[in-house]
Order: structure tokens, then sequence, then C-alpha cells
């Protein structure tokens, strides 16, 4: 298959249009990783808000949602699973980080192969 246009003759291989697929996936993967990091740091901020609510309430019982419905919950019982939501939440954290580091790096190593190949008849980048 030849590219027309003019700029380039380059001929796209099979494996030239997996990459630029795998590219895409990856592309589209990083995207929602990045809307899933920020709703972990969005929870992350409102359990942090929450804990320091509590440090400065006076109550032994408080008010804690549980699903739907709220209970009355014991102070202690509501840090400890604020702290355990939080560490929860932070580990899933960190393993999200981790994949949007891979992906990342795998998409550097793609944009090398295909623009080497291709130049400028190839756009990876985003507007």
């Amino acid at each position: 298959m030849q590219q027309g246009g003019g700029s380039s003759d380059t001929e796209v291989t099979w494996e030239d249009q997996q990459n630029i697929n795998k590219f895409g996936r990856l592309n589209n993967r990083l995207h929602d990783l990045l809307d899933e990091i920020k709703i972990a740091k969005e929870t992350n901020e409102n359990l942090e808000d929450a804990s320091n609510e509590l440090i400065l309430t006076d109550e032994e019982v408080v008010r804690f949602q549980i699903g739907e419905v709220f209970a009355h919950v014991s102070k202690d019982e509501v840090e400890t699973r604020i702290d355990q939501l939080k560490e929860t939440t932070d580990k899933s954290l960190e393993k999200l980080e981790e994949e949007k580091q891979s992906i990342t790096a795998q998409m550097a190593e793609l944009k090398k192969i295909l623009y080497g190949k291709f130049k400028d008849s190839i756009n990876l980048e985003e507007d």
C-alpha cells in the first residue's frame, strides 16, 4: 500500500500497521488511566478532608455513609475506616501511575519507530 499525497512514498507494511494500531490502543488506555488517576486523587482529597473534619469534631459518635445509608458509628471506627480507604486508594493510585509510566514509555518507543520511518507523513501528536 502506497501513501499518496506527494510528501512520501513510504510503504506501510503489516508490521507498521500493527504498530500504528498498538499506539492507538495505548493512547486510548492512557486517556482512561488519566481519568482514573484524576478520580483516585479526588477520592484521596475527599478522604483527607473527612479525616481533618473528624479530628475537629467533639462528637464520639458521628454519621458515616455506608452505601446510600448514613449510620451512627463511633469516631474511632470511622477513623479506622477512613485510614483503610485511604490506604486502598493510595495503592490503587500507585498501580495506575505505574501503568501510566509503562504506557508512556511504550508510546515513546512506537513514536520513535514510526516517525523514524514515516517522518512528517504521520502525526501521532494530539492537538
